[in-house]
């Protein structure tokens, strides 16, 4: 069975103005209680594998094995372009009216001088959405951008998670690097790392099959 989670702040999930992992790593808890998962394996991307880290360190005994996709236990704030995607967003502007199409199309446009890898584009364009006839972003920008540097941090853990762990990143990716590794043993002594040749930060998008037979790889070994 598998269970895909919108972050709050994301998604069709609620809006809230606190945005920290120790919160969302407490959503994803409540979500299992509520389920009435006794344990589960949690994948996450991103900020959504830092927040699976955090559960993982914060709640070990409900958490089976962990794979984070293309992100480490460590800031990101020197690789990371996000505060500008964020404001690229946030100045956007698409008059009422158009359609679905011819919305994305502009935005697209108005997003390209700053975000400038097409595939990153058409994965931000996903959170375009109609509301009462005007196009908005389904993510609260606001609080993203309020949040931006416990984002791009890591809370601080002294006791590591004692079960599997696989960190995914893409070979074509700066944020699981080298430098990173002695952190990852630290906090993941039982962690495997690999990459995918070819792929970016969206792993999953870009060597898509590749990703899924990482991931069954992982979860089929002892």
């Amino acid at each position: 069975q598998v269970l895909t989670l919108d972050a709050r702040n994301h998604g069709s999930s609620p809006h809230s103005p606190l945005m920290t992992y120790e919160a969302m790593s407490l959503d994803v808890q409540h979500l299992l209680a509520r389920l009435g998962v006794p344990k589960c394996i949690l994948l996450g991307h991103s900020m959504g594998g830092k927040t699976a880290m955090t559960l993982a360190l914060q709640r070990p005994d409900l958490v089976e094995r962990l794979i984070s996709v293309d992100i480490s236990p460590v800031s990101t704030t020197l690789v990371s372009e996000f505060s500008a995607y964020v404001s690229a967003m946030k100045s956007v502007n698409i008059p009422a009216g158009l359609s679905r199409s011819a919305a994305r199309q502009l935005a697209d446009d108005q997003l390209s001088p700053v975000v400038q890898h097409p595939q990153l584009r058409q994965f931000l364009l996903t959170n375009l959405v109609e509301v009462e006839g005007r196009y908005t972003w389904r993510v609260n920008l606001e609080a993203i951008s309020h949040h931006l540097a416990d984002i791009m941090s890591f809370p601080i853990f002294h006791k590591p998670y004692p079960g599997p762990a696989l960190f995914l990143g893409g070979s074509n990716s700066p944020y699981i690097s080298s430098k990173d590794y002695p952190e990852i043993q630290r906090l993941f002594p039982k962690a495997d790392i690999q990459f995918i040749e070819g792929a970016g930060h969206i792993v999953h998008q870009d060597k898509f099959e590749e990703f899924i037979t990482a991931v069954l790889n992982f979860l089929s070994s002892p």
